[in-house]
């Protein structure tokens, strides 16, 4: 699978002529940042599309924060568009950029350099009544959850043909390792470094304690099925987005998509420094 074999970090040099600046929606103080960006993007001759996406352009501006850059992944990735993500409120794990450092960031991309990391991305396709229906990507997690209060689900899953376990839980999260630090760490799950090629498998408040995340590697094809006779309904929830509704005797399948996300990344703050701060890890009360 090509996303094996690609380095996780690398450096990218850019030949800007066409730029993509998408804005938080509803939110001044984004969309002024916005027209401030393309005034100094033009000023250097570089064309800017605002709040679209298209196969053409040579980079993509984010302002807003992690669920705005989440919205535009797939587009980005398929089209191996480099993304630039600026947060207009706290750091984000992904939208790293603060407010305050948008210019110096833009400048960086107009010097030409830029630092990028591929981050994987998950492919999820559901098969019901024998049809396939249309792929959604993922750059966070694929979450199977149940769409009652009192019922268990009960997952079948395999990892290729291979048999893993029938999780009895109350959903089941399929994360990439830039996921591990969203939905499947509140469930328990470990942080798993973003340049591992692996798929995380998190059980959603599991029947059994003894039920555990497990790390796969990123070549293996998962299927999760609920298990029949118990009148399970469930959803799946692709980067927060409702994107099916999940029957007995349907099959989700996830595997890591063709195409990473580009995401570049500031040369002065690393994925351990963004850890530190997000979670807090050695503040004093």
């Amino acid at each position: 699978m090509p996303l094996l074999s690609e380095a996780f970090r690398t450096r990218l040099t850019l030949s800007l002529r066409h730029a993509g600046i998408v804005s938080k929606k509803g939110y001044p103080p984004a969309t002024q940042l916005a027209s401030d960006i393309a005034k100094k993007l033009e000023q250097h001759g570089i064309a800017v599309s605002m709040n679209t996406l298209s196969k053409t352009l040579d980079v993509l501006i984010v302002l807003g924060g992690d669920g705005t850059l989440l919205h535009v992944a797939d587009q980005a990735a398929r089209h191996s568009i480099p993304v630039l993500g600026i947060n207009m409120g706290h750091l984000g794990f992904l939208t790293e950029r603060t407010e305050e450092e948008a210019i110096a960031a833009i400048d960086e991309l107009i010097s030409g350099t830029v630092i990028i990391e591929n981050r994987m991305m998950l492919k999820a396709s559901l098969t019901k009544n024998n049809k396939t229906r249309n792929s959604r990507y993922a750059l966070n997690e694929v979450v199977i959850s149940k769409d009652t209060l009192d019922r268990v689900l009960q997952l079948s899953t395999r990892a290729d043909k291979e048999y893993i376990t029938t999780y009895k839980a109350d959903g089941l999260i399929f994360s990439t390792p830039t996921g591990s630090t969203a939905y499947s760490l509140s469930a328990g799950g470990p942080l798993v470094y973003p340049g591992l090629a692996s798929i995380l498998v998190t059980p959603i408040c599991p029947f059994m304690l003894s039920s555990r995340p497990v790390l796969l590697p990123a070549n293996s094809l998962l299927r999760t099925s609920l298990e029949s006779g118990h009148d399970h309904k469930a959803r799946v929830i692709v980067d927060g987005q409702s994107a099916w509704a999940m029957d007995e005797n349907d099959t989700l399948e996830i595997e890591a998509a063709k195409h990473p996300l580009q995401l570049i990344t500031s040369p002065d703050r690393d994925y351990f420094s963004i850890l530190r701060n997000k979670l807090h890890w050695g503040f004093q009360k």
